[in-house]
């Protein structure tokens, strides 16, 4: 065939292709109008993680990466959602943030995205039904926990339905060359992230916090002799010449997000579930509130303690494990660990990322 014949081949298949996109668009309304009966949300991660491991089954019969067809779905899925209901997602903001890419590699372009100014504000945003859903930093794997998206789900109704295991990649930029910078602009944990590189290209320059990687920018745009650290987006959008790719000092860079909501979604076959517990003031209380998970075979992939603010030396636990709330085998452990410790909160129960985003 030569080039015209390939062309309207290809023509005759996106005729297809738009085709049986509308037709899947339509049993997606059906499923919107099932969904607004029962009261349940729009988003369904349980279903999500069933579409992208089709993918993953079937993606390697073509040409065509995984990671593109996820890609192309994640935009399909998210078009569907916004003809069910459009729904609004509150992240820690402003635009172009970690936060804001994490969301858009969740919820895909077709939703309408809130920046929020803080992560209480996040939580407010979806506690009081103005964003149906909110996206927080959670943790790093470079810097740790970020101590108050802990701290907030502890008075918090709200659960977490989904995670998101993001890739980043910080990058120094500047109106200005390396050798002139004399002060660069950041988020505190970016500088935590990059310490090592800074100290090499940059030692005798003066860090300045930021309250967002997106502000970073912002004040380097603005003054000579500046550079932030930011996103790609960010350089984009505030027309900064990028100085250096990639300068976190680990390449496994990767920030855990989590998605927040008021309901907990259904059990899929890979669930993780997060709790939050305090034990009793006694010797041998942790082991006691422990010991459950091992008896029952439970898998702990996370424990994080933290200051309860109410009383010297108390302290809250932050656990992950393997399983759903609602598996006969979590709830026997769930019970068990109640009767041993003052306090217990399920967060949520979600599907597990198995994979990160970029």
């Amino acid at each position: 065939m030569d080039l015209s014949q390939i062309r309207k081949k290809i023509d005759e298949f996106d005729r297809k292709i738009i085709s049986l996109l509308n037709d899947r668009t339509r049993l997606v309304l059906e499923v919107g109008k099932m969904k607004e009966k029962s009261g349940r949300e729009v988003y369904a991660p349980e279903r999500e993680v069933e579409i992208y491991q089709r993918i993953d089954e079937v993606g390697s019969e073509g040409p065509l990466p995984k990671g593109a067809l996820k890609s192309i779905y994640r935009e399909i899925m998210s078009a569907s959602l916004a003809l069910e209901k459009t729904p609004t997602i509150s992240y820690l903001g402003p635009e172009a943030t970690f936060t804001h890419l994490a969301s858009l590699s969740k919820f895909g372009s077709s939703v309408r995205y809130v920046p929020a100014l803080s992560i209480y504000e996040v939580f407010r945003e979806v506690e009081q039904k103005r964003a149906d859903y909110g996206v927080i930093p959670v943790e790093n794997s470079i810097e740790g926990a970020v101590s108050h998206s802990l701290d907030m789900f502890v008075d918090s109704d709200l659960k977490i339905c989904s995670e998101i295991l993001f890739s980043i990649s910080h990058n120094l930029m500047s109106n200005s060359d390396l050798k002139s910078i004399r002060r660069v602009y950041s988020n505190p944990q970016v500088f935590g992230q990059c310490r090592m590189w800074l100290e090499s290209n940059l030692p005798r320059v003066e860090l300045i916090e930021t309250s967002s990687t997106t502000a970073a920018a912002q004040r380097a745009q603005k003054e000579d002799a500046s550079a932030a650290i930011a996103s790609k987006l960010a350089a984009t959008i505030y027309n900064l010449p990028i100085l250096a790719e990639g300068i976190q000092d680990f390449a496994q860079n990767v920030t855990r997000f989590l998605v927040i909501s008021r309901q907990i979604p259904p059990a899929t076959r890979k669930d993780k579930t997060s709790m939050v517990v305090s034990v009793k003031d006694k010797i041998g209380a942790l082991y006691e509130m422990l010991y459950p998970i091992r008896r029952y075979g439970i898998n702990m992939t996370k424990i994080e303690s933290r200051p309860s603010k109410k009383k010297a030396w108390d302290y809250y636990f932050y656990i992950d494990f393997e399983g759903h709330v609602e598996n006969p085998k979590v709830k026997k452990m769930l019970r068990e660990i109640e009767t041993k410790v003052k306090f217990l909160k399920v967060l949520g129960s979600y599907p597990a990322s198995a994979a990160k985003e970029t």
